[in-house]
Parts: structure tokens; C-alpha cells; sequence
């Protein structure tokens, strides 16, 4: 497995933002697709979006769209998520992951979002 380690959640409030990092343990990383997914308590995981290896394309989930940008530095190793205009709804524990992880079920600790006034 690829490690990653999730940082930078914490509590915020409405209409707030954070900027949530993820680094990876290996090089490997920059030849890879990574996402970005959120399971809120009682509630499936699901993806929040998604950067191809280059960081040419990205994808986000209808609910976070026009609030959240992915974006990745494949000389750190990292991909990162800018939230902003924080919502309540976004309350979750935030992963990040890429599909040789997703095939072995393999995931981080995740970091918590709490958006609350």
C-alpha cells in the first residue's frame, strides 16, 4: 500500500474555510490519480473529488462544486483541498486515496472536519 497522511481539519464555522493536505509515502505518487472522500457519521463514504496524475483534470461531486478546489505538488507528494464557504452538510472525516489503495481497501486515518457555529 501506498501510505497517506491526512492533516490540516479542525473546527470551523459556516462560511469558513480550511485547506486539508494528504502526503504520500511514496514517488509513485505523482503517476497516479488521487481523490479526495468524506464518510459524515452514519453515512457512506463518498468521493469529493478527484485530480488526474498531472493535475490537468479534476472532478467534484455536485454538493461541493463552485466551493472546493483539488489541486496536487508532485515534488511534495501531496494533493490538497481548499474548502471554502464551509457548510454544516460538510461535516465529515476526510480521506484521501488513490485506486491501487481502493482495490485493497486500504485507507488512512483521515483528518475530522467539523463545521458548527
Amino acid at each position: 500500500q501506498v501510505q497517506l497522511v491526512e492533516s490540516g481539519g479542525g473546527l470551523v464555522q459556516p462560511g469558513g474555510s480550511l485547506r486539508l493536505s494528504c502526503a504520500a509515502s511514496s514517488s509513485i505518487f505523482r503517476f497516479s490519480t488521487m481523490g479526495w472522500y468524506r464518510q459524515a457519521p452514519g453515512k457512506e463514504r463518498e468521493l469529493v473529488a478527484d485530480i488526474t496524475s498531472g493535475g490537468g483534470r479534476t472532478n467534484y461531486a455536485d454538493s461541493v462544486k463552485g466551493r472546493f478546489t483539488i489541486s496536487r505538488d508532485n515534488a511534495k507528494n501531496t494533493v490538497y483541498l481548499q474548502m471554502n464557504s464551509l457548510k454544516p452538510e460538510d461535516t465529515a472525516v476526510y480521506y484521501c486515496n488513490l485506486p491501487s489503495n481502493l482495490r485493497g481497501n486500504y485507507w488512512g486515518q483521515g483528518t475530522q472536519v467539523t463545521v458548527s457555529s
